[in-house]
C-alpha cells in the first residue's frame, strides 16, 4: 500500500499541534529554504541488529577502552587521564565526539546540535565544578561555599520570552492576561518548590540534589516517583492552565515527555534541585555559542591525538577473567577490529548495550524494558539578520506557547551580535513527546527534508512573518533515542539500580540513562564513577572525585 501523503496543514498538526496548523494556512507563499538532514549514524548503528559481523583475529591491547565519546564517555576518559592512566582509548561510532552535546559551525557562528546550557552549580564540589575551574569559568566562592562564574558565560538579558497570540512577552510563565487565581496558584506552587529545595533528611542530604544520586533516599521523597507530575498537580489542586502549561513545558524541555509521562519526583527536581530554597539560583545558566559542545571539547582535551577514534562501531564486548575482548568494525571501510582491554567503560545507552554485551544477547536482563527513550529533532536555521519581533525583544531562549516545539535559542546571543543586526543562527528544538515512543521515532525518521523545512518555517513564521526572506540555510539533526524518560516508578525503582552495577571486575557502565535524566551533570557523574571503578579494577588508588 502506498504511503498516505499529508497536506501541509495535516503535517504541521501532526508534529506541532492544531494552533500552529491553523496559523500556517494564513502564511504567504515563499521559496523553500535550502538545506539537508545531516544525521547518518542511524544507518551504521542499525548494523547491530543484522546478525553476526566479521571479527578480527589480532587483538590490540589497551589498559582501558571507553566505548562511546558522548559526555559520559569523555568524562570517564578525563577522570582516568587526571589519575595518570596513559593507556586509555576512546572509540566512537559518529564522525565527531560529543553525543547529544555535539556542536557545529558555519561561517556565521558555532551552534549546538543538542544540549545548549549548563545550570551553574550551587555548591563548590563535585566533578562538574572541577571541569568549570579547568575552563576558567569560576571566579570565586563566597563564605557559604557558593561559587560565582565569569560574567561572559552567564546568559545575558533578555534571557527568556514567550510568544502568545501575536505578541512576545517577557519570561516563560505567561503573566499577560493572567487572572488573580492564576497568579495565586503560581505563588503557591513556587512556595512548595522552595520548600522542597530547602528540605533535608536526618543525614543532612538534600531531598532533591544535583546530580540525582546525591538526593535523599528517604521514602518521604522517593514516594513521589510513583505518580506522574500531572497527577501530583491534580492532587495538590493546581488547575491553572497557565501553570499546567509551564510545568508541562519544563518536563518536555528537560525530559522530552509531557507531565503525564514524567514522575512527580523528576518534575519537582526540575524546579527544586537547582535553587537554594528561597526561589533563587546561584548565578543562573552558563552557555556558549556551541552550547554544551564547549564542555565536551574541554573533556576531550585531556586525550592525546591517537587516544580518540571516531567511526568505530563496537558490536561485541565479551567479559572474561583477564579483561574484556571487544570486537568492532571500521565504519568507513567495514574492516574488522579487535581489542583486549584490562578494563572497559561502556558509555552507551542501555538499548545499545543490550546488543553489544555478549552475555546479554543470550539472556537479556529483565530490567532493560524499564528504559524508555524520547526522540528529538534539532534544526539550525542560518538567517541574514535577527528576525523582527512584535512585543518583548529577541532573547536567548524564545518559546512558542501554542506549539509542541520548544521554540529556539539564538547562537550569537552571548557575543552581543544580536544588537548589530548581523547574521545569526537559530537553533530550533522539537521533543517528540507522545506516549508511544516507537511511533514518535518512526514519525521523526520518516519525515523528509521538505517536511522538516515546512515544519520549522510554519513554527517560526507566525512570530516572525518576514523570516522567510532572511532564511539562508536549514540543517536538521534527528535523535532517535535522544533522552531517557523518567517515567513514574523509574528513578527510584530497582531496574535503574540494577543497571548501574558493573558486570564482573572488568566491565563498567556510564551514560545519562543510568541517572534517569538526560542532563550533563548526570552524564559527567556516571562517567567519573565508571572511571573510578576502572581504577579500582586495575588496583590503582586515587582520591574520589564524587
Amino acid at each position: 500500500m502506498a504511503p498516505v501523503e499529508l497536506t501541509r496543514r495535516e503535517l504541521v498538526a501532526a508534529f506541532l499541534g492544531a494552533s500552529v496548523a491553523s496559523a500556517c494556512t494564513r502564511q504567504a507563499a515563499r521559496a523553500p529554504v535550502p538545506g539537508a538532514i545531516v544525521d547518518r549514524a542511524v544507518d551504521t548503528g542499525h548494523k547491530l541488529r543484522t546478525g553476526p559481523l566479521p571479527r578480527a583475529q589480532t587483538f590490540e591491547p589497551v589498559d582501558v577502552l571507553i566505548v562511546g565519546a558522548g559526555a559520559a564517555g569523555l568524562s570517564a576518559a578525563w577522570r582516568l587521564s587526571a589519575a595518570g592512566v596513559k593507556d586509555v582509548r576512546v572509540v566512537e561510532l559518529e564522525a565527531e565526539a560529543g553525543g547529544t552535546s555535539r556542536s557545529g559551525r558555519n561561517g556565521v557562528s558555532a551552534f549546538p546540535w543538542g544540549a545548549h546550557y549548563l545550570p551553574s552549580p550551587l555548591e563548590d564540589r563535585g566533578p562538574v565544578m572541577r571541569l568549570l575551574r579547568e575552563m576558567d569559568a569560576v571566579t570565586g566562592v563566597d563564605a557559604e561555599g557558593h561559587p560565582s562564574f565569569a560574567e561572559e558565560l552567564l546568559i545575558q538579558e533578555p534571557d527568556e520570552r514567550v510568544f502568545y497570540k501575536g505578541h512576545w512577552y517577557e519570561g516563560l510563565y505567561l503573566r499577560a492576561g493572567a487572572s488573580p487565581e492564576d497568579l495565586a496558584e503560581l505563588e503557591r506552587f513556587d512556595a512548595k518548590m522552595n520548600a522542597f529545595a530547602a528540605a533535608r533528611d536526618a543525614k543532612g542530604r538534600k531531598a532533591f540534589a544535583v546530580p540525582g544520586a546525591l538526593s535523599s533516599d528517604d521514602a518521604e521523597w522517593t514516594a513521589l516517583d510513583a505518580v506522574s507530575m500531572a497527577r501530583w498537580m491534580e492532587v495538590e489542586g493546581f488547575r491553572s492552565p497557565r501553570l499546567k502549561w509551564f510545568v508541562d513545558y519544563a518536563c518536555r524541555d528537560d525530559y522530552g515527555a509531557t507531565s503525564e509521562h514524567v514522575s512527580a519526583w523528576a518534575g519537582i527536581w526540575y524546579f527544586a534541585a537547582r535553587q537554594n530554597g528561597k526561589g533563587e539560583r546561584s548565578d543562573g545558566f552558563l552557555s556558549w555559542p556551541e552550547g554544551n559542545g564547549r564542555l565536551v571539547k574541554q573533556l576531550a582535551s585531556s586525550l592525546g591525538p591517537r587516544q580518540l577514534e571516531t567511526q568505530v562501531l563496537v558490536h561485541t564486548v565479551e567479559p572474561g577473567e583477564d579483561g574484556c575482548r571487544v570486537h568492532a568494525l571500521d565504519a568507513r571501510t567495514g574492516a574488522p577490529r579487535a581489542f583486549h582491554a584490562r578494563q572497559v567503560v561502556l558509555a552507551c545507552p542501555r538499548f545499545v548495550a543490550a546488543h553489544v554485551v555478549a552475555p546479554w544477547r543470550e539472556a537479556r536482563p529483565a530490567w532493560m524494558e524499564a528504559f524508555v527513550y524520547s526522540p528529538w529533532v534539532v534544526a539550525n536555521l542560518t538567517v541574514s539578520a535577527p528576525p523582527v519581533s512584535r512585543g518583548f525583544p529577541l532573547a536567548w531562549d524564545n518559546v512558542f506557547y501554542e506549539s509542541q516545539s520548544l521554540g529556539y535559542v539564538v547562537a550569537t546571543h552571548q557575543s552581543l551580535r544580536q544588537d548589530a543586526r548581523g547574521p545569526t543562527v537559530l537553533t530550533w528544538y522539537l521533543p517528540m513527546a507522545g506516549a508511544d515512543v516507537k511511533a514518535e521515532r518512526n514519525k521523526a525518521l520518516s519525515a523528509t527534508y521538505g517536511d522538516w523545512e515546512a515544519l520549522v518555517m510554519a513554527d517560526l513564521m507566525p512570530a516572525h512573518p518576514g523570516v522567510g526572506a532572511l532564511a539562508q540555510r536549514l540543517e536538521v539533526q534527528r535523535w532517535g533515542h535522544a533522552m531517557v524518560r523518567p517515567q513514574p516508578g523509574f528513578l527510584w525503582g530497582e531496574a535503574r539500580r540494577a543497571a548501574q552495577q558493573s558486570l564482573g571486575r572488568h566491565l563498567h557502565f556510564a551514560h545519562t540513562d543510568l541517572g534517569g535524566m538526560a542532563l550533563f551533570e548526570e552524564a559527567n557523574w556516571f562517567g567519573v564513577q565508571a572511571a573510578e571503578r576502572a581504577l579500582t579494577g586495575m588496583g590503582l588508588k586515587s582520591a574520589s572525585w564524587l
